[in-house]
């Protein structure tokens, strides 16, 4: 294959379509976990007790996860078969325009059933769309960087997970200024309908960006793939269960923490919302450094050695984080936030996009990377719901999140260990995986 051309001014336009696209899809994302946590409960499934009502709203959450392998296939048949840009800018458009429209569908009040029909259908709409974003987004940045850069090339796109955070929490904590009756009743819609202006700047940075050197010269030598999936699945299973196992942990701890752990240290433990707020916003803007700074560290030690020990910060984070939180302690509470969410979550976040991108051959790249990334998210989501029964069944006791983080950062450690990334830029051939 060809030698992609150089261009000085790359970085700049890789970057900057990355961060901000899957920073608009994570902004869409994190709101609607925002306000399935706080809004949905009472405005989508007020027919049922609070509980009940959580977890059902949980469970609308979990559709998004449900349709991201979906998306990720679909997108990624497609990305490798006619280009990386043109899937990236089709997700864009779906997941926002999708978010815009959960923020106008009425509560149950006005149309009855027809409310969680629509915000389940919309959700699945996120989700796929959602599905086949990072994976088309972590290509362009890997296949666009420099020998010996790939891990901090490839953590730029990560950032947007972030960072889409912090424009949520951001917007969800002025609207907390507001008088709860406000809130209910049109407050929390309008997060959902600024995603409209993120949605054309997004668009305008991503359809500036150059396609794939890689895919370029993959695409001029007709050596892209026919059928990206069948592909995957004769020669790259084991390297797409290996991906999905070892990305559980990052989901997990992300959304035990910022949307589970926000309903129940409000409800049940009597932090205000403000409050576990903004110690998520704080953790978000120190992950924005230490995600790509973990990245560009995996370029001189390895993807696994930084990976690994993310996952074993979390395993050991997991219950001093519950009893920071149930102390009552505001400093407490923000500096276990901070550690799990700044450091933990940053060390296999970091290194993951290049991990991944390197698992797979260029052909099959987008497709192959994609599925692990999703099928992995897929479980990962399912781990609130799971939690929210536990606390249900267990009076509302913290130890079953903390139990399950530990758990599921063992099972992905034990996944991370079983990766091989043959496919791995040839300037870091010595640096171990």
């Amino acid at each position: 294959m060809s030698a992609p051309a150089k261009s000085d001014t790359r970085f700049g336009r890789v970057v900057g379509a990355s961060v901000v696209g899957t920073t608009v899809e994570w902004y869409d994302f994190y709101i609607y976990g925002t306000a399935a946590a706080l809004v949905f409960p009472a405005l989508i499934f007020p027919q049922i007790s609070a509980a009940a009502g959580l977890l059902a709203s949980l469970s609308t959450y979990a559709v998004g996860f449900a349709a991201r392998p979906l998306g990720g296939v679909v997108f990624g048949h497609f990305g490798d078969r006619v280009g990386r840009k043109k899937m990236l800018v089709i997700s864009l458009l779906m997941m926002g325009l999708g978010t815009l429209a959960i923020g106008l569908v009425p509560g149950y009040a006005q149309i009855g059933i027809l409310a969680p029909i629509l915000v389940v259908l919309l959700r699945f709409v996120q989700g796929f769309a959602v599905g086949g974003e990072w994976g088309g987004a972590v290509v362009m940045a890997v296949e666009h960087a420099p020998p010996g850069k790939r891990g901090f090339y490839g953590s730029w796109p990560q950032i947007g997970s972030p960072l889409g955070p912090v424009l949520a929490t951001g917007a969800f904590s002025l609207l907390g200024l507001m008088p709860d009756d406000a809130f209910m009743t049109w407050g929390w819609r309008l997060p959902f309908l600024l995603s409209s202006v993120l949605i054309g700047v997004g668009l305008f940075v991503r359809l500036s960006v150059i396609e794939s050197p890689v895919f370029a010269a993959l695409e001029a030598e007709g050596n892209t793939a026919r059928l990206p999936l069948g592909t995957i699945v004769r020669k790259h299973t084991r390297s797409v269960v290996g991906a999905a196992g070892s990305f559980i942990v990052i989901n997990t701890v992300f959304y035990l923490v910022t949307v589970l752990g926000l309903a129940w240290a409000t409800d049940h433990v009597g932090i205000p919302r403000s409050t576990f707020l903004a110690a998520v916003l704080v953790a978000a803007v120190g992950m924005c450094c230490t995600v790509p700074l973990f990245g560009a560290l995996s370029d001189r030690v390895g993807r696994r050695p930084v990976f690994s020990t993310g996952t074993i910060v979390v395993a050991v984070m997991a219950f001093p984080l519950y009893a920071m939180i149930t102390s009552g302690s505001t400093p407490l509470l923000f500096l276990g936030v901070f550690v799990i969410m700044t450091i933990g979550h940053p060390l296999m976040y970091g290194p993951q996009a290049a991990l991944y991108s390197e698992m797979f051959p260029a052909e099959v790249r987008y497709t192959g990377a994609s599925m692990g990334y999703q099928i992995g998210g897929m479980l990962g989501g399912l781990v609130p719901l799971l939690a929210s029964a536990l606390l249900i069944r267990y009076d509302n006791a913290s130890w079953p999140m903390a139990a399950l983080l530990v758990i599921i950062a063992l099972v992905s450690l034990v996944s991370l260990l079983t990766i091989k990334a043959p496919y791995r830029d040839p300037e870091v051939q010595a640096v171990p995986a």
